[in-house]
Parts: structure tokens; C-alpha cells; sequence
């Protein structure tokens, strides 16, 4: 369970082919449960799994022996900042040369609306005095004769609702209950008198102007000429222009915005070069000194003639991870040029320069588990249990576990399991038992190639296992 505090990373491989993964008991792919089992093991055995194998784990060891790890996050943060400049002064770049492609056409559209001198509601203001205009006869005429029936004429309503209001007054006078309808009758009076006059008022201001309708109706022709290319409604209309004028400021104001950010371009790659190279200099002086400690090992492990190199090879450009790439090269026999670690043809031989990177490495690789696998190819006598002694120190910083066929190698070790294969009734099954007592002496001693049965053997595998620590 989870809250136990422990990661349980656990696959099932059915026979029909379907494979199921669980991290802590919750299905998981098989991608997932391979990265966390990468982070907290390091095969070494069958080269594909290595991880040691992998230029940016070399890399990652090197920095880290090389006490570099400070200056690599730098480039890596320096680099990160140089792209994001340069990704935004490409946009920008792309950018104006798109609005300077696009200037004298904005600029045309532009004039073309500025030079209507628009305002807003103009156009619905406009068709109003257009109607009024096409119309004035009418409606010069039509206000007229209501001037003259409510106000002017010869019995005209003012007249005789003037009359009523007098009579109603009169009546009122003698019967008080009237005096609220005669004040009705004298509101009436003043709101038709007022009517009157003021329609006699337009009567009189509407002019007949030719050369005003005429003017009228070509604005309104202008105006609908730039709604159907730029509306549909007059708002519309300015909103463009608002934009169109945006748009060349920004192309005016992009040279001095493009200026600034090359400027800001330039600093950040003068500070990456400069991070990148003091992390070529603290790589330079690691890679020579890891090569140094790893050469002093490898004669312990059986392989005196062996040469190792940390090989630093300068990029055409400074990436993320710094101004040089990391290898580390090897050469198991003498005479022969190192060769990049990952085309060492002998497992044996891989798993030891592995060992001796490690023994070295101990105190600065996060790896918590180790597996080496092949690591006793060609070995005996001395060397084996050199290789033996190299295993015990790597284990004080890791979790060890070793493959192995050696005595020497296995009598040093706190734990043993014994992995055991079953063939039978057409099915081959492998099995894995924890070895305690009797049950160790016993192997050790089938592995020393005497007959586990008998006490001289048996003397021999306690004698061994007694001597480890």
C-alpha cells in the first residue's frame, strides 16, 4: 500500500501474449512501470539495459564526479532562455515582414475610411433627414392643415374646448363637484392650444432644399459603400479602422521592439557561452581525473591492459546539456584504441569496467539498485576475488545483486537465492528459494566443484562464508 511507504512495481505476463503492469496496486502501463524500474535499477548484463550505456547518463556521472551539477542546471537554464528569446524574435521578425508586405494596402484602407470623416450613427441619422426631405411637401402641407384644425382655423378645437372650459368654470362655480372635470377640460385646452402652436412651428421650418437632399443621398451612397466592404454596419466600419491604425503603429513601433529583444538575444547567448564554458572546464578537469581512478581500478579486475577515457567532443552549437558531447571510451586489451563503451563485445568485460565506475562512482550515483549480470565471464583465482572485494564496497552505498557462478563471489554476499528451472510435462518453470543455513554451505560448496556432500567441501564453503565480512 502506498501508505507504507513502498513502491511495488509488479508485471504479469499471461500465456496467450496479454501483459498487465501495477505500480502499488493500481494498473499501470508497461512504459510507466519501465521508467520507474530504470530510475531504481541498473542492469548490468545485456547491453541494451545498461544505463551507463546511455550518453546522457555518462554525461550526468561525469558532471556529477566532476562536482558540475550546479554549472549544468546553469546552461540548461541559459539555454532554455536563449531559445525562448530567439522562438519570440522569429515571430516578431515574421511578423513585421508581414505587415510591411501588407503596409501600403492597410494604408489604403485606412485613407479610404478616414477620408469619410464617419461619426457614429451618422448613417441612421442621415436616412431620417433623407425621408424628411423626399417628404417635406407632405409634411409641410399635412402640419399645416393640423395647425389650422386645432389651433388657427375657424373653429378650430382650441376654440372650442375654450369654450367648454368657460362653461364648465361657470357650472363649477355653482356646483362644486364640476370643479375636477373643468380642471380635466382646462388641461385639454392647454395641451391642443400647445400642439397647435407647435405644429404650426414645423409647418413653418420645413424647408424645401434640393441641393440638401442631393448631398444627403451621396453621403448615404458613400456610407453604404463602406459598410458592404467593411461592415455591415457603420460600427463595424470604425472598428476597422481602429484596427488597420493598430496595426501600422505596431509595424512602425516594431523595429524598435525588434531592436530590444536582439538585444536581449545577444546577452543571453553571451551568458551561455559563458556558463557552457566553465562547464567545459570542470568537464575537462573531471574527465581527467575520472580516467585517472578508473585506470587504477581496472588492473584489480582482471583486465591490466585496459585503457578507459572520458572523451569530451566540442558541438557546432552549445545545447541544453553544454558545448560537448560526453563518451566513455574503452579499450579491454592492450594495442587497441578505445572504443565508445556500448560496442565492448564481452559482457564479462562491460560488467567490470561497469564495477570499477561504480566503485568510484558510489557516493554520487542516485541509482539506488544494482544487478550485474556476467560479471565473472573469464575470471578466477585473484581476480575473482578482486572483483568480489569491489562488489562488497559498491554494496555499503547500493543494493547489489549479483549473477553468479563464482564461489568467491558469492560467499561475500548477505543474501543468497538460489534460481532453479523445472522442466516437465511440457512446460519449463523457473523457481527462486531463499538459501539459509545448511542450505548456503551446501551451494557454496557445489560451486567450488567438490561433491557438496562431503565435510571437506562443506569445511571449505563455511570457511568462505565465514571470511566474507
Amino acid at each position: 500500500r502506498p501508505e507504507d511507504g513502498h513502491l511495488i512495481l509488479r508485471r504479469e505476463v499471461a500465456a496467450e501474449g496479454r501483459n498487465r503492469a501495477w505500480v502499488n496496486g493500481s494498473p499501470a502501463t508497461a512504459g510507466v512501470v519501465g521508467e520507474l524500474g530504470t530510475a531504481l535499477v541498473d542492469l548490468h548484463g545485456q547491453h541494451e539495459h545498461q544505463t551507463l550505456l546511455r550518453p546522457a547518463e555518462q554525461r550526468r556521472i561525469l558532471d556529477a564526479f566532476a562536482v558540475a551539477e550546479h554549472a549544468a542546471e546553469g546552461v540548461t537554464s541559459a539555454h532554455a532562455r536563449v531559445r525562448a528569446l530567439a522562438s519570440d524574435l522569429d515571430a516578431r521578425e515574421a511578423r513585421r515582414r508581414e505587415l510591411g508586405e501588407r503596409q501600403d494596402f492597410l494604408s489604403f484602407q485606412l485613407q479610404e475610411i478616414d477620408a469619410a470623416k464617419l461619426e457614429a450613427g451618422e448613417d441612421e441619422e442621415l436616412e431620417v433627414e433623407a425621408r424628411r426631405a423626399e417628404h417635406q411637401e407632405e409634411l409641410a402641407g399635412g402640419a399645416a392643415g393640423i395647425h389650422d384644425m386645432l389651433y388657427g382655423g375657424a373653429s378650430a378645437v382650441a376654440d372650442r374646448v375654450a369654450e367648454a372650459r368657460g362653461r364648465l368654470q361657470r357650472m363649477a362655480r355653482i356646483d362644486p363637484s364640476l370643479e375636477e372635470l373643468a380642471s380635466l377640460v382646462d388641461d385639454a385646452y392647454h395641451a391642443v392650444a400647445e400642439a397647435g402652436r407647435r405644429v404650426g412651428e414645423y409647418a413653418a421650418g420645413v424647408d424645401f432644399d434640393p441641393g440638401r437632399l442631393e448631398h444627403v443621398r451621396q453621403r448615404l451612397d458613400a456610407i453604404f459603400r463602406l459598410k458592404r466592404k467593411y461592415g455591415p454596419e457603420l460600427s463595424d466600419v470604425l472598428a476597422t479602422a481602429a484596427k488597420l491604425r493598430a496595426e501600422l503603429a505596431e509595424f512602425e513601433d516594431a523595429e524598435h521592439d525588434l531592436a530590444e529583444i536582439r538585444s536581449d538575444v545577444k546577452a543571453a547567448r553571451l551568458d551561455l557561452s559563458s556558463r557552457a564554458a566553465e562547464l567545459t572546464r570542470l568537464r575537462e578537469d573531471g574527465a581527467e581525473a575520472l580516467s585517472t581512478a578508473v585506470m587504477n581500478v581496472l588492473p584489480e579486475l582482471g583486465l591490466p591492459g585496459a585503457t578507459f577515457r572520458v572523451r569530451l567532443r566540442t558541438l557546432d552549437e552549445v545545447m541544453g546539456s553544454g558545448a560537448e558531447s560526453v563518451e566513455f571510451l574503452v579499450s579491454p586489451n592492450p594495442g587497441f584504441d578505445p572504443m565508445p563503451l556500448a560496442r565492448i563485445a564481452s559482457g564479462g568485460e562491460i560488467s567490470r569496467v561497469m564495477l570499477a565506475l561504480k566503485s568510484i562512482l558510489a557516493d554520487v550515483d542516485r541509482v539506488p539498485a544494482l544487478v550485474f549480470d556476467e560479471i565473472d565471464a573469464g575470471v578466477g583465482g585473484p581476480v575473482a576475488t578482486a572483483v568480489a572485494r569491489k562488489l562488497a564496497e559498491v554494496a555499503e552505498r547500493h543494493q547489489v545483486f549479483v549473477v553468479t557462478h563464482l564461489p568467491q563471489l558469492a560467499c561475500r554476499a548477505h543474501r543468497h537465492i538460489l534460481v532453479e528451472k523445472d522442466t516437465g510435462e511440457g512446460s519449463t518453470a523457473v523457481r527462486t528459494r531463499m538459501l539459509t543455513g545448511e542450505d548456503r554451505v551446501e551451494e557454496i560448496a557445489r560451486m567450488l566443484g567438490g561433491d557438496p556432500e562431503s565435510s571437506t567441501s562443506r569445511d571449505h564453503a563455511r570457511e568462505m562464508l565465514a571470511a566474507r565480512s
